[in-house]
C-alpha cells in the first residue's frame, strides 16, 4: 500500500515536531562551525508548514511535498532553506503523477531531492555537507530494489545516520565552515545531521511509529 497526500502530511507533522524537539543540538552544532541558526531556522520551517496543513491539506503527496518546498523558501533563512527547499521541490516534481508513493516513487523523490541539493549547493559527498547525509540514504533506498515504503526509507535512515557521522573528521569545503579551514574537522555537520534526522522521522512515519 502507498503513501497518501494525507499520510505524507502526518508524516511531515511529525518531522517538524523532531526538529523542534532536535532545535537546540542543531544550534550547538551549526555554533560550533557555522551561524548558529540551523536548528532556529528549521524549527521555523516546519512549524510553517504544519500551519500551511492545518488551513488546508493538498489532495496528492507531490502537492503536499510542493507545500513544504515552498513554505521552506520563503521562511527559512540561511542556507537549510533553499537547499531544503529545492529538495522538496525536486521530490514534488518527481512524484507528479502519483495518487499514492509507492516505494519506487519514494526512492525517485529521493534521488530527485539529492540532485537538486547538490545543483543548489555544488557540494558533493566528502564537502561535509548534507549530501555526505542524503546520497548514501540515495543509495541505500534505490539498492534496496521493489519493496515497501517502510523498508526503503528505514534502509535511507540507517544510511543517512551513518553518513552523517563520517563528517565529523572532515575539513568543510563548502558553506560557511569552509572558512574555518583544518578547524572544522572533529565536528558533526548540521545540515548532515538534520537530514539524517528528518529521514529517521519519515521513516518511523512510515513504520507506524510515534
Amino acid at each position: 500500500m502507498g503513501c497518501t497526500a494525507e499520510q505524507v502530511a502526518a508524516a511531515l507533522r511529525a518531522a517538524a515536531a523532531v526538529v523542534a524537539g532536535h532545535r537546540d543540538e542543531l544550534v550547538q552544532l551549526d555554533r560550533a562551525i557555522g551561524d548558529g541558526d540551523h536548528g532556529e531556522n528549521l524549527k521555523r520551517g516546519f512549524t510553517a508548514i504544519v500551519s500551511k496543513l492545518d488551513a488546508s491539506t493538498p489532495d496528492t503527496p507531490s502537492a503536499v511535498l510542493k507545500l513544504a518546498a515552498t513554505t521552506l523558501i520563503s521562511t527559512v533563512g540561511g542556507a537549510a532553506g533553499p537547499l531544503y527547499g529545492t529538495a522538496f521541490l525536486r521530490a514534488a516534481t518527481a512524484t507528479a503523477e502519483a495518487e499514492e508513493l509507492d516505494a519506487a516513487s519514494v526512492a525517485k523523490a529521493l534521488r530527485a531531492a539529492l540532485e537538486g541539493v547538490v545543483a543548489r549547493g555544488k557540494a558533493e559527498i566528502g564537502d561535509k555537507t548534507m549530501v555526505d547525509a542524503l546520497d548514501p540514504a540515495v543509495r541505500a533506498a534505490e539498492a534496496l530494489g521493489d519493496n515497501d515504503v517502510s523498508s526503503v526509507l528505514a534502509v535511507a535512515a540507517e544510511a543517512a545516520a551513518t553518513g552523517a557521522e563520517s563528517t565529523v573528521p572532515l575539513v568543510a569545503r563548502k558553506g560557511r565552515a569552509s572558512y574555518l579551514g583544518e578547524r572544522s574537522a572533529g565536528h558533526l555537520d548540521p545540515g548532515a545531521r538534520s537530514t539524517a534526522l528528518l529521514l529517521r522521522s519519515l521513516a518511523d512515519s512510515a513504520a507506524g511509529r510515534p
